[in-house]
């Protein structure tokens, strides 16, 4: 989409939200063949002019903590970062809402993922009222010129939608209440907000029809089956941070093998 398409209409009525793995598929084993290789992806990135920005967005409850944790899990530090986007603090709602994600975007050969993001303009603030009309309605412009200007500058965008249904994501509101490790996660607002799902359901269709760019394009996947939500998601990254990137190991420096070859010969250790 440029700046003079008119954006394509999309619809959550459209999808398929219990989609599920096919019945002859493993999903550790589908699983654990994107995680080799996103981490042969995340060293490529190493040392790299490439860099990768991850957006999670979706419905409470939907999974998207889940699948980053599978992708965190095998991924080292040193070259990824999660960032958990929780409402702005008070010193950052004195600055453009686009400066705190400034700060947090990756450098290069680093890969960063947003469990929330700077879309939270154009849903909840829009939703709740912390953004006035004319502020949210110009938003949707600002975004797409800010992932441009990554785009431009070799910052691959990679954006994800976790959907659900409103009777799915009751029930695993309803399951974390009964998990002791997971009741922390729910508040009083995660049923109240149940009364704004239309408006949610309105944002976030037009936020996808106006951002989904053709360098950015949105996902969005049907997440009522987790496993099938986590695989496709992890996929879909996969597929776009490894597109015309060499995955191939990178061969031991010979000025390392040489020191090494000789400390072992040297303390007479079998390898």
């Amino acid at each position: 989409m440029t700046k003079h398409d008119k954006p394509e209409r999309f619809s959550f009525a459209d999808q398929d939200f219990d989609r599920k793995l096919p019945k002859d598929e493993d999903y550790d084993e589908r699983l654990a063949d994107l995680q080799r290789t996103l981490v042969a992806i995340e060293q490529a990135y190493l040392g790299s002019e490439h860099s990768a920005a991850i957006v999670f967005e979706g419905w409470d409850a939907a999974g998207k903590g889940g699948t980053i944790r599978r992708i965190s899990a095998v991924l080292d530090p040193r070259g990824f970062k999660v960032w958990p986007i929780a409402a702005p603090t008070p010193e950052e709602l004195k600055r453009h809402y686009l400066s705190r994600f400034w700060q947090r975007l990756p450098g290069k050969g680093e890969i960063a993922v947003f469990d929330r993001s700077w879309y939270g303009r154009v849903l909840v603030e829009r939703v709740e009222g912390y953004a006035e009309k004319p502020a949210w309605k110009r938003a949707f412009g600002e975004i797409v010129e800010f992932e441009k200007t990554l785009v431009d500058s070799g910052t691959r965008v990679v954006k994800i939608f976790l959907a659900i249904d409103r009777e799915e994501q009751l029930k695993r509101f309803a399951k974390r209440m009964d998990d002791p490790l997971k009741r922390w996660k729910l508040s009083a607002d995660d049923f109240r907000n149940r009364d704004k799902w239309d408006l949610y359901i309105d944002a976030a269709e037009e936020m996808i029809a106006k951002t989904s760019t053709e360098n950015a394009p949105w996902r969005v996947v049907a997440s009522n089956h987790k496993k099938y939500s986590r695989v496709t998601a992890i996929q879909h990254i996969v597929d776009h941070l490894s597109a015309g990137i060499d995955l191939t190991p990178r061969p031991l420096p010979d000025a390392v093998r040489e020191v090494a070859e000789k400390v072992i010969a040297e303390e007479g250790i079998e390898v």
